[in-house]
Order: structure tokens, then C-alpha cells, then sequence
């Protein structure tokens, strides 16, 4: 059951100190944990391709300035080349930030958009790269790889006017605290494949071998409710399909429910689809 919570409004040291103490279970969780974590990447692309999907690299969103949006593009491309090529064997798990590392200016990162915890944008390094965990969430739930972790998004800031998959298949990061881990529980090896092109971000997940499933995500339960703080909250439940190529429907599964502030009417009839 969804409780919800109201804002805490914490004070700058209290903010610092929760973040340090966060940074050092998350280091000592892919350090200490004794999680297998893959670590290598290879230039040579695996032949089956399981699951493909882009999405445009910029949005018309309202008072914000296009420059952080472009900028965005700049934090991509680094992350992705970070990425790309990545390869997780059985038994091991992929991690987000542990493959990309900390988003810094040194490391030619530039400000893009932050989403903040009271639904607003700001700039800050390395804004943008929801982007990228967004769509390989997505990807993640047409295979048979599992995700460890994955934060659901507080806020849904697009409407449904050209949105192209359900509310809440999404997947929100900021370093390194809330990650997205994903484990390879099958007894073949996947390939991530991630890179910019001139207006989409594209993604693949490939395999060594052809598997024999096909996955359907779609959600359920969608409800939107009156906040306890004021403002609406957006509700659903997704489940998937799992068809076999051999005998059709053989599973129909919980994946993960969403709860969310609306940053914008319900009964607003045009918008954007999710993705920053």
C-alpha cells in the first residue's frame, strides 16, 4: 500500500552529510558487497539483436532555456561512450554509475537539466543522463535480464499527448545514489549498445545467442489522485507479457508500480512524452 509523504525540508548540512553518507554505502556496496559487477566492454558487436529503441534527443519545455537542453547532448556523449559495448556475463551485474563514474567538469561534462525534488529544473553537471537510464530500463524489461535497482521518477512533468510507452517505465539517477543495477540471471551473455546520433538517442540490447522469448509491457491500475499536500498524484501498476516463440503466453508478471506528482493539469490535453 502507497503511503504518501510529505516533503521534508532539510537544512544544507543535514543535505551534505546525506549525501556523503550515501556515497560511501554505495561505495562500499560495488567494492565490499560481494557482487560480481561486470567491468569490460568490447568493440565487436553480438549478433542478435533482443530489443531496440530511441528517443529524441531534445524537448520544447516550458521556461527553460534550450542552451541546457543542447548541452544535455554534450553529457550523452560522454556516457555513452562510456557504455557502449558493455557486456554482462552470467551472474553478473551491470551498474550504472560504476561504469560511467562521476559526472564532473574535468571530465568535460557541462551543466544540463537537474530535475529537482519539488518538480522544478535546475542546472547542474552532468543534467540530462535520464535520459540514458531511462531508456535502458526500458530496453531491460524486454529481456529476461533483472533489475536490482531502479528508482521511479517523483514527479511526471510530460503529458500523454505522443507519449510512446506507459506512465512509469521510466528510470531517474543521480549519482551515485540512486543507481540503476541490472543482473544477468540467464546463462548467456548480453551486450549493451548506446551511442547519440544527430537528433535521437539510440539504444540496443544484443546477445551471444537468439533467445526464444518476446516481452510486452503495458501498465494497469491507472488512476490519478488528489496529493495529501496539495497538487495531483499519478498512479499505475506495469506488468509485462512474456510470449515464447514456441507456446505463445507463458507468463504475465508484476514489474513495478509508480507514484508520482503531476507538474502540470490533468486535464491538460497536449505535452510531450516522458523522457528528459
Amino acid at each position: 500500500m502507497y503511503i504518501e509523504k510529505k516533503p521534508i525540508n532539510r537544512s544544507i548540512i543535514r543535505g551534505i552529510l546525506g549525501r556523503k553518507y550515501y556515497a560511501i554505502k554505495r561505495f562500499k556496496q560495488w567494492y565490499f558487497g560481494g557482487i560480481n559487477f561486470s567491468q569490460y566492454r568490447i568493440s565487436e558487436v553480438y549478433p542478435n539483436i533482443i530489443f531496440t529503441h530511441d528517443t529524441p534527443l531534445l524537448r520544447e519545455l516550458k521556461d527553460v532555456d534550450m542552451y541546457l537542453q543542447y548541452n544535455k547532448i554534450t553529457n550523452l556523449k560522454l556516457a555513452t561512450n562510456r557504455l557502449n559495448g558493455v557486456i554482462i556475463k552470467p551472474g553478473e551485474t551491470f551498474s550504472y554509475w560504476k561504469f560511467i563514474g562521476k559526472p564532473t567538469y574535468k571530465k568535460k561534462y557541462v551543466d544540463g537539466l537537474v530535475l529537482c525534488a519539488n518538480g522544478t529544473f535546475k542546472a547542474g553537471v552532468g543534467g540530462g543522463l535520464c535520459q540514458l537510464s531511462n531508456l535502458i530500463y526500458w530496453m531491460t524489461l524486454h529481456t529476461p535480464l533483472t533489475v536490482t535497482e531502479r528508482h521511479r521518477h517523483s514527479h511526471d512533468v510530460f503529458p500523454d499527448t505522443n507519449r510512446t510507452q506507459p506512465f512509469g517505465t521510466g528510470a531517474t539517477c543521480s549519482y551515485n545514489s540512486l543507481d540503476l543495477q541490472i543482473y544477468n540471471g540467464t546463462k548467456v551473455e548480453f551486450q549493451l549498445i548506446v551511442y547519440v546520433t544527430k537528433d535521437k538517442l539510440f539504444g540496443e540490447w544484443r546477445s551471444i545467442e537468439p533467445l526464444m522469448d518476446n516481452y510486452e509491457v503495458y501498465e494497469k491500475e491507472h488512476f490519478i489522485t488528489t496529493g495529501m499536500f496539495g497538487g495531483y498524484v499519478r498512479n499505475n501498476i506495469i506488468y509485462r507479457k512474456v510470449y515464447n516463440k514456441n507456446m505463445g503466453l507463458i507468463k504475465d508478471e508484476y514489474v513495478t508500480e509508480n507514484h508520482a506528482y503531476m507538474t502540470y493539469s490533468p486535464y491538460l490535453n497536449s505535452g510531450h512524452q516522458e523522457s528528459l
